[in-house]
Order: C-alpha cells, then sequence, then structure tokens
C-alpha cells in the first residue's frame, strides 16, 4: 500500500487529505466534500493543471497579453505548452475569450487570451 498526503485544491477549505493507493483500490479521507475525493483520485491518477503566461503582442497598446489553456492539460505536458506560448506571436487587436493556440502542444487544449489588448495608434 502507497500513502500520498495532499491539500485539497477543489474548493476554499484546503482541506488535508490522505489517499492510500493499492493495487485496485484508492480510498481518501480528511475531505470535507466530494469535491475532495474527486480531486484526490484525480491528481494521484493522472494530474492535470490550467496554464497561465503572456504572448507577445505586435502593434499593441501593451506588448504582452496574459493567457491560459482553456481547461486542464496533463501536468506532464506543462513545459511543451510554455515553449509554444513563448514562441507564439499575435497581432493585436486582442479580445478576451480570443483564441490564440488552436492545440497547444498536442493537448486538444486552446491557449485563450485574458486580456483585451487594443491597437496602438502613431504617436501615441
Amino acid at each position: 500500500m502507497k500513502t500520498r498526503e495532499l491539500t485539497c485544491i477543489g474548493c476554499p477549505l484546503g482541506c488535508s487529505l490522505r489517499v492510500m493507493i493499492t493495487d485496485n483500490e484508492i480510498s481518501v479521507t480528511g475531505n470535507s466534500c466530494r469535491r475532495g475525493e474527486e480531486y484526490a483520485k484525480k491528481e494521484v491518477t493522472s494530474p492535470t493543471r490550467v496554464v497561465t503566461s503572456t504572448i507577445e503582442v505586435s502593434g499593441g497598446t501593451l506588448r504582452r497579453v496574459s493567457v491560459k489553456t482553456e481547461s486542464d492539460i496533463p501536468k506532464d505536458k506543462i513545459f511543451d505548452c510554455m515553449k509554444e506560448i513563448h514562441q507564439t506571436k499575435v497581432q493585436a487587436p486582442v479580445s478576451i475569450g480570443d483564441i490564440l493556440i488552436r492545440d497547444c502542444a498536442g493537448t486538444g487544449v486552446p491557449v485563450i487570451a485574458t486580456k483585451n489588448i487594443g491597437v496602438c495608434n502613431e504617436g501615441d
């Protein structure tokens, strides 16, 4: 049997979880709600994360736009995702929710803008 200690991020309570893993079963204790159990089981079997970063913008009122993956990606794809994000450049204007990368690092998950960036007018 293998045991892992986790802090739940499923809600603001931050419960201390104990996950016991045997050959054919995963049991969770310490959770105050169902989300804790779901989080713990997912974390020990196939951990995922939302990635946040910035992408370079040409011709915009700001040089970079904040972005995030639209949903979780496998944790082992984070560095590949960040590499693709850092190689990407977009042209202004950019609107919140715009898809800037359709399939980041082969995950099937798009990267979207989380800020509006207007076009820079000459002389501004």
